[in-house]
This record gives C-alpha cells, structure tokens and sequence, in this order.
C-alpha cells in the first residue's frame, strides 16, 4: 500500500475527528451557556440526596411532584400538559403523587389506581372534580375514602372486579411507597415540585413563572442530555 496514501488517509481521519469532537464540544457549550442565564441557589436548586432515574438510555427524566387538592398543581396541568406535546423526545416526563399525611395518601392512591386501570384519561378528570365540582375524594378514614374512589371509577366505567383487584394490588402498594420514598428523599415540603434527572429541584416560584418554568426545565434537561 503507497505510504504517501496512508499519510492521507491519517490526516483526513484525524480531520474527521476533530470535526466531530467541536461539534460535540459546541452542543455542550450551547447547554451550558442556556443554563447559565439561570442562577443556580435562586432559580433551581441541586438535590442534595441526587436519585438515580429509571428512564432508558438517551433519556432525561423530568418529574412532576404534585397533589391532586393543590390548587396551584391544578393550575400548572394545562401547561405542563400542552408542554408535553412540544417537549424535546429525549425528555421523558412521568409524575410522582407527594405523601405528606393521610389526605395526600388518598390521593395518591387514586393516581397510581389510574397506572393500575390504564386510565390515563381520568387524571384531569380527577383534578376537575376536586377543584371544580368540589368533591374533595378524601374523608376521615381509608374505609370512607375508597368509598368515594370506588363511586368515581364506577361513575367513568370502571368494573368493580376491576376497581377491586387494582385498589388492593401489590402494583399500587408498591407506587405508594416509592411515592413516600421520594418525598423523603427530596424533602419535599411544597409541589408542584419539578425534579430533572434526579438531580435538580425547581418550581415555578423560583422560576419566576409557569412560562419561565418550562423554559428552565428545558434548559436543565437539555444541560443533562448524554453526548
């Protein structure tokens, strides 16, 4: 093989990949100069206990913590939910329902008996009947709540069998304690609370706004994406 070839076949690799390296080096610039118009103490917060994600690999997990009788969760829905159609597809958004006390564990129960019905649709339904019809889906005891949380999943066309086998599965026990696991770990003491890859905290507070929210969430998750 010519030697003066293979010389040229070396400098034209080499070529190729510094090219690829400032490329590279430029999307990260590009991530990190976002973030920085953010003030890290004041705007967004690092977890101190940072959590491991369960998003596949490529993914940045952004997760909502809220509660169903929050009325400043109620109002951030429509947003986050109009976001989740514009969003970034390396972002993977899920939710987690805050446990703080007995109310919030009831409703907890009946977020996670929507992941157990496949009944994604019902999630704003719920939010609506709280807050607008004014039916709290809560009471004094566990045996009044599921009263309640049976009435409702009857009334949108859920089986007993079915409100029944999900109400008391394994599958929804296990959410409620990952759910109590999670405030604990990330000391949550007001929501909505918007935790990007398990390792920053922000709200719309601290961001300034809904508006200004989404705009920071986008900048944290797009300053985590694997390069």
């Amino acid at each position: 093989m010519n030697r003066g070839w293979i010389i040229a076949s070396v400098i034209i690799a080499a070529a190729a990949a510094a090219a690829i390296s400032v490329r590279a080096c430029a999307g990260t610039g590009t991530a990190v100069a976002s973030l920085e118009k953010w003030q890290p103490g004041l705007n967004y917060e690092l977890a101190a206990k940072p959590q491991p994600t369960g998003v596949a690999t490529g993914k940045v997990e952004v997760k909502e913590v809220f509660w169903y009788g929050c009325g400043h969760c109620y109002h951030l829905d429509p947003v986050l939910e109009k976001w989740k159609q514009d969003k970034a597809p390396y972002i993977e958004f899920v939710r987690a329902h805050v446990i703080w006390g007995p109310v919030h564990r009831q409703h907890a129960k009946l977020f996670y008996m929507l992941k157990a019905l496949n009944r994604p649709d019902l999630h704003t339904v719920i939010f609506d009947t709280i807050h607008r019809e004014g039916n709290i889906l809560a009471a004094q005891t566990d045996e009044e709540a599921r009263a309640l949380h049976r009435a409702f999943f009857l009334a949108h066309g859920v089986t007993e069998k079915a409100f029944n086998d999900a109400y008391d599965s394994m599958g929804v026990a296990a959410d409620l304690a990952r759910a109590e696991q999670l405030t604990r770990d990330f000391a949550v003491g007001s929501v909505p609370l918007i935790i990007v890859n398990g390792r920053y905290t922000t709200s719309v507070s601290q961001a300034g706004g809904e508006g200004q929210l989404i705009a920071l969430v986008n900048d944290l998750a797009a300053s985590e994406k694997p390069r």
